[in-house]
């Protein structure tokens, strides 16, 4: 795949994070609208932290969200640990050339020189001490005087002063490579041209850039992106906030709704809607309009796309995306009773109630229970006066004689009912609702008759009248 190479290195230290689905999101629209390549890295050098199930999990996530191995833009996973080898050449390389040097201080001496000094921070003491490798000796690039500009293409020119950066390790004393060297290694071997990543990196940038001019090598374009707030407006935190891919996954919520709000957070879509499907945020999404401001992850809007996003489908797809809950173990009814033909009838009336797709089970359980649990104090309510108890037999005594069982019929039976005492249709429907469904709330009233049935209605009706003797 020629064009521009966009990269995407997560660390497999945890549940894959919202904030970096939407960072991958940016990434993979720029690489297929460019006809360039999204390549997948996996910063896996943490050994104490990762764990392969972290791994497999961002793999997973990605791919929910469209991001999947299958697609001609897709490269990777490639893993960070496999290049341990090229990462310390490259430092060597540095060192040969004068860019950088061993340093034998240990964090005790530093502490102890900068007490006397009256400094803070590493004074670049063994740059001209000559040392060569030796046990327990770090490897220091050498910052050189002067500035540095970071060209973003989200905010714009950025001036680092050099003599803010003290000179940073790129070999540990183990001999192992640090972050900031693997990361420019692994983007130069892989022939990274942009880097398109979260703001909370921009400090880390004029360090890796002038590893890249140190190398011999122009720096890639890079951009940083706001990062994500949470109502109080602090940065989204994975032991503070719900911030886990995998978890609004499981709850129910859409794929195509989760893409849709994520592209959003920091960026709009051309046309004056944020609701927008993938192709039309593909063409539109650009860098240079992404705002600087953190862009707020609230979780009502959040809910507001899922919902809207789940009124659309068509009552196939809307059963095909919630079988996974309708057909569950824990289901609110027997498994073995869940009938689709049922679900499908039902499927227009429970979409504009559900938020999440875990919402569908509870919103037609009475369908599929072989008994409802009557709420007492429901019943109690919805038949508290004579002219209710007098609507409910008149509708029951009606509903025994239809000869059309349809939701029309079923309305038109207790509207009479309910006029021949004095009852409005809201109020002559309650001890009806209650005794087929068992509470006071659900789907429209005549469309869930219609889909019980005659037999079963009539049954639950029966059962509820002997309640009132």
């Amino acid at each position: 795949m020629t064009g521009p190479r966009y990269r995407f290195a997560p660390s497999p230290t945890g549940f894959f994070h919202v904030g970096g689905a939407r960072t991958a999101l940016w990434n993979w629209a720029l690489a297929r609208r460019e006809g360039g390549t999204f390549v997948l890295r996996i910063e896996d050098t943490d050994e104490a932290r990762n764990r392969p199930e972290w791994t497999q999990g961002i793999i997973d996530a990605l791919a929910w969200i469209g991001i999947h191995a299958d697609d001609p833009h897709f490269e990777g996973p490639y893993f960070q640990s496999h290049y341990a080898e090229q990462h310390v050449a490259a430092a060597q390389r540095l060192h040969a050339a004068g860019a950088a040097y061993y340093c034998d201080m240990t964090a005790a001496d530093i502490e102890a020189r900068n007490k006397a000094d009256g400094t803070q921070g590493y004074q670049g003491w063994s740059r001209d001490r000559g040392l060569g490798p030796g046990e327990g000796r770090v490897l220091r690039f050498r910052v050189p005087e002067g500035s540095t500009v970071v060209h973003d293409q989200v905010r714009g020119e950025v001036t680092f002063d050099n003599a803010t950066i003290e000179d940073f390790v790129l070999l540990r004393g183990n001999g192992s490579p640090m972050f900031l060297l693997a990361n420019v290694v692994d983007d130069l071997s892989m022939g990274i041209t942009h880097v398109v990543r979260a703001e909370e990196h921009l400090p880390n940038t004029p360090k890796q850039q002038m590893i890249w001019q140190a190398l011999g090598h122009q720096p890639p374009t890079w951009a940083h992106v706001p990062v994500l707030v949470n109502e109080q407006r602090k940065k989204l935190s994975k032991r503070r906030d719900k911030v886990a891919l995998e978890m609004y996954r499981d709850e129910g919520y859409l794929a195509a709704a989760m893409v849709n709000y994520l592209m959003t957070l920091g960026w709009t879509p051309k046309g004056g809607s944020e609701i927008a499907d993938w192709a039309n945020m593909e063409a539109d999404f650009r860098l240079s309009d992404v705002n600087l401001s953190p862009a707020f992850f609230d979780l009502k809007k959040l809910a507001a796309f899922n919902g809207e996003y789940i009124r659309a489908m068509s009552p196939g797809a809307f059963l095909d995306a919630a079988r996974p809950w309708l057909t569950a173990t824990d289901a609110p009814y027997p498994v073995d009773r869940f009938d689709e033909t049922v679900f499908l009838a039902m499927a227009p009336h429970i979409q504009p109630r559900c938020v999440t797709l875990a919402d569908a089970p509870g919103l037609v359980d009475f369908l599929f229970q072989p008994e409802v649990a009557i709420d007492s104090e429901a019943w109690a309510k919805a038949t508290g006066t004579a002219d209710a108890v007098a609507v409910f037999r008149a509708a029951s005594s009606a509903y025994e004689g239809l000869t059309e069982w349809n939701a029309d019929a079923l309305k038109a039976a207790l509207e009479a009912a309910g006029e021949a005492h004095g009852l409005k249709l809201g109020k002559a429907q309650a001890p009806v609702r209650v005794a087929v469904t068992g509470r006071t709330v659900g789907p429209p009233l005549f469309e869930s008759l219609e889909c019980l049935g005659r037999d079963e209605t009539l049954r639950r009706m029966r059962a509820a009248g002997a309640l009132l003797a």
